[in-house]
């Protein structure tokens, strides 16, 4: 069956994002160095951000709050203001920083959207997600935008009703496998995976080497041809 309908991630497969948490989560070691040590620091605080998704989500205040926690733990409650006060200037400065859109990216979503259904399916902070979109000059290019707060396959089958597709006809192009590609693979869709330098550790998964229906490339120039070649 030919594929009619696309979608593609934002964050890491269309614009930078985890660099800049790489970079604030530098910043917050810093300001620790004399209560943590940097792997030791990384580790509380990646458990608590996986001790919070559940209730604040992905996304940038999510990442603020569990640094504000970790910062209050392992200064055993006695984690100054100013520290505090660093953290979350380095949030807003997050929340405020220009997009840089991936290689290709324009020209990837303009070529497929002359043939296919294209939509942008992405999770995260809903008003941070929309002012990404907005200074990507992406918006109008997207046949539909879907901001979720977590990536499963039922998400994604009802996404693809909405739109009028089955999952067979349906591909998702993105740079997470955990997030993007498996869940629709799972689906009985396509999953094409755009690996980033840069992964989150809670977004590792492994590749499906052997499904039929999964493709890996190393940016998006060449996802018109593949997807050319399927239909």
């Amino acid at each position: 069956m030919a594929i009619t309908t696309i979608g593609f991630d934002a964050d890491d497969t269309l614009w930078q994002n985890e660099t800049f948490f790489r970079l604030t989560q530098d910043r917050f070691t810093d300001l620790l160095r004399d209560h943590a040590e940097a792997d030791h620091l990384h580790d509380r605080l990646l458990a608590a951000e996986r001790r919070n998704l559940g209730h604040y989500g992905f996304g940038v205040k999510g990442f603020v709050l569990s640094m504000i926690e970790t910062a209050i733990e392992v200064t055993e409650g006695r984690v100054p203001a100013a520290t505090i006060a660093e953290i979350m200037a380095a949030g807003r400065e997050m929340l405020a920083h220009p997009i840089e859109l991936l290689p290709h990216a324009r020209a990837t979503v303009e070529h497929l959207a002359k043939s296919h259904r294209v939509i942008l399916i992405t999770k995260g902070d809903l008003l941070d997600q929309e002012r990404k979109l907005a200074q990507s000059g992406l918006g109008d290019l997207f046949h539909g935008v879907e901001i979720v707060s977590d990536k499963k396959p039922m998400v994604y089958a009802s996404i693809f009703r909405r739109f009028g597709c089955t999952p067979e006809t349906a591909m998702m192009v993105g740079n997470s496998l955990k997030s993007d590609v498996l869940p629709v693979l799972e689906l009985g869709g396509w999953g094409v995976h755009v690996p980033h330098g840069l992964t989150w550790a809670l977004e590792h998964a492994d590749a499906p080497e052997d499904h039929g229906r999964f493709f890996t490339l190393q940016d998006l120039q060449p996802l018109p041809d593949l997807v050319a070649t399927i239909d």
